[in-house]
């Protein structure tokens, strides 16, 4: 299994376990989540995080259970396996900001069964790091297509559906409101 990082820092030499900078509203028994942890995501997962770290996003992909009528409303037209929502105001921050992949080992990581996600509560130095100049290509290359919107409008329409769908930093929205209530990790 391959787990990775992203940042727009390229110096980051060790990850320290840090709370989330935006306390998310956490079931019972699942409010450590909001403490000093170190984040990562799986490498299938990882087109949600090829992104400037601010930018709204709404990504989408079918699962098991997804009916016929989602998958051909939503990828009728596409070979992709994931769906990148940004609005049309982001396109240029996307396509002009580099990141840094940094690939961590899987030591001292557990699993939250969420969208790929990982959390360590120990210090984790990466193994390996990458800068990614091009986030458009490698959201590409990963199965993943970019789809630049006015506003995020339909989101209601993708939480009735059959669809797995991941929102991360709404906050940022021009109208985000669109998704109150969606927990952001």
């Amino acid at each position: 299994m391959r787990l990775f990082h992203f940042s727009e820092d390229g110096d980051i030499g060790a990850f320290v376990p840090r709370p989330v900078k935006t306390p998310s509203a956490r079931p019972p028994g699942e409010e450590w989540l909001n403490g000093p942890l170190v984040w990562a995501i799986d490498e299938w997962h990882q087109p949600m995080y090829l992104f400037p770290r601010e930018c709204p996003r709404v990504l989408i992909w079918p699962t098991g259970d997804t009916s016929q009528e989602d998958h051909e409303k939503w990828f009728g037209q596409t070979d992709a396996r994931m769906i990148a929502f940004i609005e049309n105001d982001w396109v240029s921050r996307h396509s002009g900001t580099a990141i840094w992949r940094y690939e961590l080992t899987g030591d001292g990581f557990e699993s939250l069964h969420d969208a790929g996600m990982w959390v360590s509560r120990e210090t984790v130095e990466p193994v390996f790091k990458e800068r990614i100049t091009d986030l458009g290509a490698a959201l590409s290359a990963s199965g993943a297509e970019l789809r630049a919107i006015p506003v995020f409008d339909f989101v209601e329409a993708l939480r009735a559906s059959t669809l797995h769908v991941s929102a991360i930093r709404m906050r940022n929205a021009e109208r985000s409101h669109a998704l109150e209530g969606q927990r952001e990790p």
